[in-house]
């Protein structure tokens, strides 16, 4: 099942995970790109601009945020 959660507000941190790969993103915005369902977003540890067909996205603390980042770098 594909879950997204998109919370509009300048102090929102986010963890994106790509199902498909198993890989775990951090962010601080997520976009819907059109009516497909996929979200676009920017990686806080790489830089990188990353467009996901499904994905599972929850709204995490600024903590569980900080942590994860690290651990991606």
């Amino acid at each position: 099942p594909v879950v997204l959660l998109t919370v509009a507000s300048c102090a929102s941190h986010y963890m994106v995970r790509d199902p498909a790969s198993g890989t775990t993103y951090y962010t601080r915005d997520v976009d819907r790109t059109g009516d497909s369902g996929s979200v676009k977003f920017k990686d806080e540890s790489t830089g990188a601009k990353v467009i996901i067909q499904q994905s599972e996205v929850r709204r995490v603390s600024e903590d569980e945020y900080e942590a994860g980042v690290k651990r991606a770098k």
